[in-house]
């Protein structure tokens, strides 16, 4: 008798998430819901990561409410920074085919707002990469 052993986590977590969905829901929460977001993702990368890389991402709150003033933003650009190589670096391991890491932080969300649709491609492609990582962990484990 073959016993077949299930790999994917008790703890599904979202891939429904989007650009428009950020935007809407950001306006009718009056900022609240990117907030929750960027919290959430924070922890799920940890799920999905902490186990391959050893690394910790700090809770976007921490860095939203004590460490952006006090650094002066210095702090938030080093988060993002850090989330987008780390989520290129698990899209890579995890052998899928979605082009994302720290140089789109920098070229379209910084560089970007320069055209002021580079932030809203950013946000896009980081919700877009996450979807892709979560749904192969909700699969793979």
């Amino acid at each position: 008798m073959e016993i077949i052993q299930n790999t994917s986590p008790t703890l599904q977590l979202p891939t429904n998430r989007g650009l428009v969905k950020m935007i809407l829901l950001g306006i009718v929460t009056l900022g609240i819901y990117p907030l929750v977001v960027y919290s959430k993702i924070s922890t799920e990368i940890n799920t999905v990561a902490m186990k391959y890389d050893g690394q910790h991402t700090m809770h976007y709150c921490l860095v939203y409410f004590i460490f952006s003033w006090l650094t002066l933003g210095i702090v938030p650009l080093i988060w993002y920074h850090k989330i987008s190589a780390r989520i290129g670096n698990e899209l890579k391991r995890r052998s899928i085919t979605y082009d994302f890491g720290a140089s789109d932080f920098w070229l379209w969300n910084i560089l970007g707002s320069l055209i002021i649709v580079g932030p809203f491609i950013y946000i896009h492609k980081f919700m877009h990469a996450m979807n892709h990582l979560n749904a192969d962990y909700n699969q793979r484990g």
